[in-house]
Parts: structure tokens; sequence; C-alpha cells
């Protein structure tokens, strides 16, 4: 009984958290699904987890561009950017994810951790790393002081 309340808690957290990032009411009107009056549903719905996933991959959020055109080579970062620290690689999509919470405050041992599943994946692949694989030295996006850079 226990472990069921701890997975249900768990799984609660995951919704919000998810939805948080996906932006609920945008989210779920991409996807289709209410989140703003169901937003367990990303955590007990498999396939309502997948795709807001998945929305959340593919979907720029201002000021933040999307993780695929990230880690694809398709965005193309900014003077502002630049003085950011931000640049293409896996480092900015680690930063789109949870840079205000671990970039930009030197090494972190949850995204070294992450670096070691990602350099896995990609040998397991066959593809190389790139460059610019963490985000000790990047400013989070939305941060006060890339909002005075971009005014400037």
């Amino acid at each position: 009984m226990i472990k069921m309340k701890m997975r249900l808690g768990i799984a609660i957290l995951v919704s919000f958290i998810l939805v948080g990032w996906c932006r609920g009411e945008q989210c779920g009107r991409a996807i289709g699904a209410d989140l703003l009056n169901n937003p367990d549903a990303v955590a007990t719905d498999a396939v309502i987890s997948f795709k807001t996933a998945i929305w959340f991959w593919m979907t720029a959020q201002s000021p933040k561009p999307s993780c695929h055109d990230v880690i694809t080579g398709r965005w193309s970062p900014s003077s502002a950017d630049q003085a950011a620290g931000r640049v293409s690689g896996y480092g900015t999509v680690t930063n789109i994810i949870n840079g205000g919470l671990e970039c930009g405050k030197g090494q972190d041992s949850r995204v070294q951790d992450r670096i070691g599943f990602y350099k896995r994946y990609c040998d397991l692949l066959g593809v190389g790393y790139g460059n610019n694989l963490d985000c000790a030295s990047q400013r989070p996006f939305g941060s006060n002081s890339q909002l005075l850079l971009d005014t400037i």
C-alpha cells in the first residue's frame, strides 16, 4: 500500500512538472488533451505522456528554441545567446530543460550523469557527441541578466 501511494505521489508530481514545462494549456491544445483540468493524465496515460514529451522536444517556447532545433543544428544562437555562453550542442538542450536549476553554476553531478547517458547512447548509435556537452558556464534562458542583454 505504501509503495502504491508513493508511486501515485511521484506520478502526480511528474504530471505537474511536465505540465508546467509544457505550459499546460498550450501543450494540451496541441496534443488534444485537457491538461489544465486533468494534469494527472501526463503521469497516468502513456499516450498523453509520450505526446507531451514529443511536444516539448519539438516546440520552441520563447525565449528558448526547441531541443530538436538545437541538437540537429537548425538553431543559430543570437549574439545575446553567444554572450550567455549558449551555443549549439547538448549543453544547450540541458539549458532548455533544466537551465534555471543546473546551468551557470559550475560543474553539477546531475548534468555529468546525464552527459554520461548521452555519450552512451551516441556510442550505441555510432554518432559523435558534438561540442558543448554541458551548461556549467551558460546563463539560463530568460534569466534577468539575459533579459538585460536582449534589450541592449
